[in-house]
């Protein structure tokens, strides 16, 4: 028994016909002709959005990701909002690390902050194993959301080892990583062992999602960009690729981005992922030629260029809808995530902008 697309149980191991798994969005990552170029945005879910920001004006970040009424509303917004293709989960890449027992929070204008930073095997050994109990909220929220989606897919998502293992040793965000990549020369074993636990509450984390109902997942490797492509091979690629793989039977396309990656694009490729997101250093046209013919593209808009004036911005987004042609799935996206400052209404234009320049003719498939 597999977890079709559409979120629902194929007894045959089949997809049905219609719904999230017929959307533009699913056929983009699938590699497969869809009626236009489907478009979301890395965090659509909040950001810019005043309704967001009402909110969670009394409501902290962390308790926000584990009340599924308001993980269920947020997620929501954009999609009425915007007309976006696809739906993200309204969470946190550290959600699941604290499920698994990190003493941690997410401190307004800085970020996650670790209690105790991981510095020995004591440390890592305490990292538990989590099951769907220690994160029965996520569960919650993706079944209330399939259910008001209807037709437009829901993607999940978790943060992938090496990101959560830089905010675990640094014990925050970090502009150098020079504490995780001390550990990471220093004592590649014990380097090892953390990532491979939290390759472990990755992919439990993912599976608790799938099982709910989302039509696809995203792994966020925000910082893997901080290093040279013989140590992303040595160091990450293993762990990532035991998430991403761990997923192959799931039956739901499986997108990997990171920031900085242009020499990385190749290896992260690799991995197990359908689709490959790009960020906007690299032309997509570029990245294909380097992740190879058989991945889809994801991307990539600069987010700085929505807060130019809109005959930039529609040059820029017809100039990557053209270099996207040259992949064999395109989704729309920025090159990372919404910035706070940006003008909602300039994200639905971009949304409109992408479905007309993009559409396609019926008997053109």
């Amino acid at each position: 028994m597999t977890t079709d697309t559409t979120g629902t149980v194929a007894r045959d191991g089949e997809s049905r016909p219609g719904g999230p798994a017929d959307s533009p969005f699913i056929r983009a990552c699938r590699r497969r002709p869809g009626p236009h170029t489907p478009v979301w945005f890395m965090r659509q879910a909040g950001r810019s959005l005043p309704e967001y920001r009402e909110i969670r004006a009394t409501v902290p970040m962390l308790e926000s990701c584990r009340r599924p009424d308001l993980v269920t509303e947020i997620t929501l917004q954009p999609v009425r909002r915007h007309g976006v293709d696809a739906a993200i989960l309204f969470s946190d890449i550290v959600v699941p690390v604290a499920a698994a027992g990190v003493d941690l929070d997410i401190v307004p204008g800085t970020g996650p902050v670790v209690a105790e930073p991981i510095r020995t095997a004591a440390d890592v050994e305490r990292i538990r194993l989590i099951t769907r109990e220690d994160v029965s909220y996520v569960d919650e929220a993706v079944r209330q959301l399939v259910a008001e989606l209807g037709d437009t897919p829901l993607i999940g998502f978790a943060g992938a080892p090496f990101t959560l293992a830089s905010y675990l040793v640094e014990g925050g965000p970090s502009r150098t990583h020079a504490k995780t990549k001390a550990l990471m020369y220093g004592n590649p074993e014990l380097w090892h062992a953390l990532c491979g636990r939290l390759a472990e509450v990755t992919l439990a984390f993912l599976r608790v999602q799938i099982d709910a109902g989302v039509s696809a997942v995203q792994l966020f490797d925000s910082w893997a960009g901080a290093l040279s492509e013989a140590d992303y091979r040595r160091f990450v690629l293993p762990h990532s690729t035991a998430v991403l793989s761990g997923l192959e039977d799931a039956g739901v396309p499986r997108i990997h981005f990171g920031v900085g990656t242009a020499e990385l694009l190749g290896a992260m490729g690799e991995a197990g992922a359908d689709v490959v997101g790009v960020d906007w250093r690299t032309p997509l046209d570029v990245a294909t030629g380097r992740i190879g013919p058989d991945k889809a593209v994801q991307g990539n808009l600069d987010p700085t260029v929505l807060l130019a004036p809109w005959p930039v911005v529609e040059a820029e987004v017809r100039r990557i809808l053209e270099q996207g042609k040259a992949a064999p799935g395109h989704v729309f996206n920025l090159g990372h995530g919404v910035l706070p400052e940006t003008d909602p209404e300039v994200l639905t234009r971009v949304v409109a902008l992408v479905h007309e320049v993009s559409s396609r003719r019926a008997d053109q498939g």
